[in-house]
């Protein structure tokens, strides 16, 4: 399945005319485009959201870090 040719590409657009009306055509493409730029800043967000957050393996090895220190910190205290 390859490209359309372009008598196919004249028939989808006179359909297109028929159904929208040659005024609404331009609405439509200007509402297609800003819904591509929304997505598109919509998943560069969130690229650099995952590439802030830490992932879940780190951040359970810095909490038993944490727990380990404290637990050692306690026994050091009680000796004392």
């Amino acid at each position: 399945m390859g490209m359309p040719s372009m008598p196919e590409l004249l028939i989808v657009l006179a359909i297109v005319v028929l159904l929208f009306g040659a005024k609404k055509i331009p609405d439509l493409a200007k509402g297609v485009g800003k819904g591509i730029k929304d997505f598109k800043k919509a998943v560069k967000e969130d690229e650099e959201l995952a590439d802030a957050t830490p992932p879940a393996k780190e951040i359970e090895k810095q909490a038993s870090a944490a727990a380990t220190e404290s637990k050692a910190t306690e026994t050091k205290s009680e000796n004392a």
